[in-house]
């Protein structure tokens, strides 16, 4: 299943939407596919001329790739100026995801006042792709106490909507946030090995989009781990386009604990 596939929900009465995701290696459901699906939803009942400039969102359960995906749409608020929707993602077991999602009017200024610099990293290489599935593309730029990667939506997009291509972003956004943690923790082996007995979840998700952006186009993504407290890990990153313009922020908790054996 590629990434507009899952895009596409089905409509099952007002403002709920009906939706399915892939088998994953390590089962159930990746994150970013059910927030992207989950901003695709909201953005169905938001009317022309307004764009996502944030949103926020809680995992509640695992989701299970067999059953569909069923997205309630709750009309929180529509104002001159901003939209503010709530999502339920429910399956059979129950609500597996919570998000809030806030659209703008387009903005009134275009001035860039101020913004973090991009970090000094050689560019996407042609050899080196890292990523786990074939819906992105994923080429590392440095690791080290922080990850700076670049990603992009391997399906041409470019005559998507703005909100497609910030669901798009939305979903790649999910994947080295728990990674940028695990790597700091002093118990981590690497995820490769048979040593490694930590286990870890996403908690909660925030992206605070800052610009459109085009995400079949490579984007780097710069990630640390800000604070790793008891069990709970928090995750900061950055993402620029290729010509150094911060298009967004991305927040997550994770929790980590040591596997049962």
């Amino acid at each position: 299943m590629n990434f507009l596939e899952m895009m596409r929900l089905e409509a099952h009465g007002p403002d709920t939407f009906v939706a399915s995701g892939p088998d994953y290696p390590w089962g159930g459901l990746y994150g970013g596919q059910i927030v992207a699906q989950a901003l695709r939803a909201a953005g169905e009942t938001v009317d022309a001329g307004f764009e996502v400039h944030s949103l926020h969102a809680y995992f509640i359960r695992m989701g299970d790739s067999t059953q569909p995906i069923r997205f309630e749409v709750d009309r929180i608020r529509n104002g001159r100026s901003f939209v503010t929707r709530s999502v339920v993602a429910r399956q059979p077991n129950g609500a597996i995801l919570n998000l809030s999602a806030s659209f703008q009017l387009r903005p009134e200024s275009p001035k860039d006042y101020e913004q973090l610099p991009i970090p000094d990293v050689p560019g996407p290489g042609a050899e080196g792709n890292t990523s786990w599935t074939d819906v992105f593309e994923r080429r590392d730029a440095e690791r080290g106490d922080s990850l700076r990667i670049w990603m992009r939506i391997c399906e041409d997009l470019q005559d998507a909507d703005p909100l497609l291509q910030a669901c798009a972003l939305a979903y790649l956004s999910d994947d080295l946030p728990c990674e940028s943690v695990m790597i700091r923790h002093p118990s981590f082996k690497g995820f490769e090995s048979e040593e490694d007995m930590l286990w870890n979840a996403s908690l909660d998700h925030a992206i605070w989009f800052h610009r459109p952006v085009r995400a079949d186009e490579f984007q780097l993504h710069s990630f640390e781990c800000r604070s790793l407290i008891g069990s709970h890990g928090m995750a900061l990153g950055s993402i620029f386009d290729r010509q150094g313009q911060l298009v967004a922020t991305v927040s997550q908790e994770v929790l980590i604990r040591e596997k049962r054996v």
